[in-house]
C-alpha cells in the first residue's frame, strides 16, 4: 500500500527549488520576473529545467492534474523525491558525472615526456598529476647524472 502524500502548495514548490538551489530567473531589466516566480536548473547533461510558481507564493494548493504535470515536465522528479527535498532537504539524484568518481588525470605534456623517457602508458594512467611530475623530475635527474650533467 502506498503512503498518502500531502497536497502540494506553491510554498512547497518554492521550498523544493530553494533547497535544490535552482536559480531565480531575472528579466531583461535584471530584476526578478514579476508575474510568476521563475526558476531554472542546469543539469550535468546540458538540459535546463524551468519551473514557474504563480504569485503569491503561499499555501495555495495545486490541483492534482496540474501538480503531476509540474512534477513530470518541470521538476523531473517523483512525488516521493519532491517531498524528501522540500521537507527534509534531501537533494534529488540527478545522476551524471558528479555521481561518478572522477578519473585521475595527468597533463598531456607529462604523458608525452614520461612516454619519451620509457614509462608505459599503463603506469602513467595509474598516477595522478603530482606523482607523474615527481617521477618526471626523478627521471630527468637520473638522465642528467648518467650524462655527467
Amino acid at each position: 500500500m502506498s503512503k498518502k502524500l500531502p497536497v502540494a502548495t506553491r510554498e512547497d514548490h518554492d521550498d523544493f527549488c530553494t533547497n535544490e538551489e535552482w536559480a531565480l530567473v531575472r528579466g531583461a531589466s535584471g530584476k526578478p520576473v514579476r508575474h510568476h516566480r521563475t526558476y531554472e536548473l542546469v543539469l550535468w547533461d546540458g538540459r535546463i529545467l524551468r519551473t514557474r510558481i504563480s504569485r503569491p507564493v503561499d499555501r495555495t494548493e495545486y490541483a492534482a492534474s496540474m501538480w503531476s504535470h509540474i512534477l513530470r515536465e518541470q521538476l523531473d522528479v517523483t512525488a516521493d523525491v519532491f517531498w524528501e527535498c522540500a521537507r527534509e532537504g534531501v537533494l534529488p539524484d540527478r545522476g551524471g558525472p558528479a555521481a561518478v568518481t572522477p578519473l585521475k588525470s595527468v597533463p598531456l605534456y607529462l604523458v608525452r615526456e614520461l612516454s619519451r623517457l620509457g614509462v608505459s602508458e599503463s603506469e602513467i594512467l595509474d598516477m595522478d598529476a603530482a606523482g607523474a611530475a615527481q617521477l618526471y623530475a626523478e627521471l630527468l635527474a637520473e638522465a642528467e647524472d648518467q650524462h655527467g650533467g
